[in-house]
């Protein structure tokens, strides 16, 4: 983190954290789609796209051999901006949308949407002030995470399967009804 310049290394491991960002946020917004209004399903859509948009200036990074920051914004320009604000705006809107809806402890939402600011303002900061500022939107994550890991039983399954789909009568040695 202190080098300031970018290397193939430090790239890779910026690669790595990013790529299967978009769907992880996909699967949180896909388990609470019912309790998280237009907005909030708007917002983490958005949110996921500007890091798959983010993930490949990771890419171009790599293939241009661009050594700074600073460069790679000369060769993005305006493109980072716009998304940077996709990533903004998605963010806010998509933690708003999880205090909303209340599957998620509400602190999580919160949480998202103030770190998604925060991390918007430490841009252009140093990198300490980067990491500092990040770190509010992957305690948010977490914080869903352990919820999930809190929730997850066989008696309150996280997302509702309609009983015509249901399988487990299988795995009971009872017959599923048919649904009429």
């Amino acid at each position: 983190m202190a080098q300031g310049d970018f290397s193939t290394f430090r790239l890779t491991l910026t690669y790595i954290g990013e790529a299967g960002f978009p769907l992880f946020v996909l699967g949180l917004l896909a388990i609470q789609h019912q309790e998280i209004g237009r907005w909030g399903i708007l917002g983490g859509v958005a949110y996921a796209y500007s890091f798959v948009f983010f993930t490949s200036t990771v890419v171009w990074a790599i293939v241009a051999g661009t050594p700074t920051w600073e460069a790679l914004n000369e060769d993005l320009g305006w493109w980072l901006t716009i998304h940077g604000a996709v990533m903004v705006v998605g963010g806010v809107a998509f933690g708003l949308g999880v205090a909303k809806a209340g599957f998620f402890p509400r602190w999580t939402g919160y949480t998202l949407a103030v770190g998604v600011l925060l991390v918007a303002a430490a841009s252009g900061a140093g990198n300490i002030e980067r990491a500092l500022a990040s770190a509010l939107p992957a305690a948010a994550f977490i914080g869903m995470g352990i919820h999930l890991l809190r929730r997850r039983s066989v008696s309150s399954p996280m997302i509702r399967i309609p009983s015509e789909l249901d399988m487990t009568a299988s795995f009971t040695g009872t017959r599923p009804r048919r649904a009429r």
